[in-house]
C-alpha cells in the first residue's frame, strides 16, 4: 500500500500542470542571462539587471551582451569601475555624488579610460593621436580602435589596414606593426610555454608576473605612435624576455629530468621485482 501511494505521488509531480515549472524556468533564465558570470555566485549588479530588462531599448540592452564577451568582464571589471555610481542601490546607481559618469565626451575618453590605464594615457596624450584629439573632436580616441564595451585583450592585430585607413593611410601604421611584430610573437610564445608548464604542474609564478609586467610596458609603446621610440625600447624588452625564456627552458629541462628519473626508478624496481621472483622460483625448485 505504501509503495502504491509513493508511486502515485511521484507520478503526480510529473503530471501536474507545468505553469509553475515554466514560471520558475522563466525566472531562472532571466536571472541567468543578466548575471555577468553564469554559474558563479556573485552579487546582483543593478546596472546589468536594468540594461538587460525588457523595458530597456535594444541599443542599451546590447551593451550587456557586448560587455559580457569582453576582456573587462573576464577580469571582473564591471559597469561601476568605469562609469561610477552604486550598482547595489537603485536610488544611487546613477548618482553624481557616487561618481556616476554616463557617456563621456569624445575629448574626455582618454582620461575616462586612463583612470586605470595610466601609463598608456601618458603615452597617448603625447602621441600624434593625442595631440590631434586636443585640436579636433574628430581625431581618434581609445574607443576608435578598441571599441566601447566589447573590449578585447590587447593585440598587435588591432593595427590593421581596415581600422587605420579610416583616418589616414596604412603605411605608417604598417611600419609600426612591423617594428612590434617579432617582440609580440615572442611574448605570445612565452605565454603559451608558461601555460603548458602550469598544466604539467610546474608553477612559474615569478616568470608569469615578469612577463605580464614586460608585456604591459611593451604595449604602452603602441600608443606613442612613434616607430623610432619603439625600436629603441625593443632592446630592453627583448633582454627581459631573454631572462624569462631561459627560466622557461630550465623548467622544461627539469620536468623532462623528473619524468626520465621516474621512469628509471620504475624500471629499476620492476627489474628488482623480477629478479627477486626468479630467485624465489629457483629456490623453490
Amino acid at each position: 500500500m505504501m509503495r502504491y501511494l509513493f508511486c502515485m505521488a511521484a507520478a503526480a509531480l510529473f503530471l501536474v500542470p507545468s505553469a509553475g515549472v515554466a514560471g520558475y524556468r522563466e525566472e531562472f533564465e532571466k536571472g541567468f542571462l543578466t548575471k555577468p558570470w553564469a554559474g558563479e555566485q556573485v552579487e546582483e549588479n543593478l546596472c546589468i539587471s536594468c540594461h538587460a530588462s525588457d523595458t530597456m531599448k535594444p541599443d542599451f540592452q546590447s551593451i550587456v551582451e557586448a560587455w559580457q564577451a569582453s576582456w573587462h568582464a573576464q577580469n571582473r571589471i564591471s559597469c561601476e569601475h568605469c562609469h561610477g555610481g552604486d550598482p547595489k542601490d537603485a536610488a544611487l546607481s546613477m548618482s553624481r555624488q557616487r561618481g556616476f559618469v554616463g557617456v563621456p565626451s569624445s575629448e574626455t575618453v582618454p582620461e575616462f579610460c586612463g583612470k586605470c590605464h595610466i601609463g598608456i594615457l601618458s603615452n597617448f596624450l603625447e602621441s600624434g593621436h593625442g595631440k590631434a584629439l586636443k585640436m579636433s573632436r574628430k581625431a581618434p580616441n581609445c574607443i576608435t580602435c578598441h571599441g566601447s564595451h566589447n573590449i578585447q585583450k590587447a593585440s598587435i592585430n588591432i593595427i590593421n589596414e581596415q581600422l587605420c585607413s579610416k583616418c589616414h593611410s596604412y603605411e605608417r601604421a604598417k611600419t609600426m606593426k612591423q617594428a612590434l611584430f617579432l617582440t609580440e610573437k615572442r611574448i605570445t610564445e612565452l605565454e603559451q610555454a608558461l601555460l603548458n608548464l602550469k598544466r604539467q604542474g610546474f608553477y612559474a609564478e615569478a616568470d608569469e608576473k615578469a612577463l605580464f609586467s614586460t608585456q604591459a610596458e611593451f604595449r604602452t609603446l603602441f600608443h606613442t605612435v612613434d616607430v623610432d621610440l619603439v625600436k629603441e625600447k625593443t632592446g630592453v624588452v627583448s633582454a627581459n624576455l631573454d631572462k624569462i625564456e631561459q627560466n622557461v627552458r630550465a623548467a622544461v629541462w627539469e620536468l623532462g629530468f623528473r619524468r626520465n628519473f621516474s621512469a628509471f626508478l620504475l624500471l629499476m624496481f620492476a627489474g628488482m621485482g623480477a629478479g627477486i621472483f626468479l630467485l624465489s622460483w629457483k629456490k623453490g625448485d
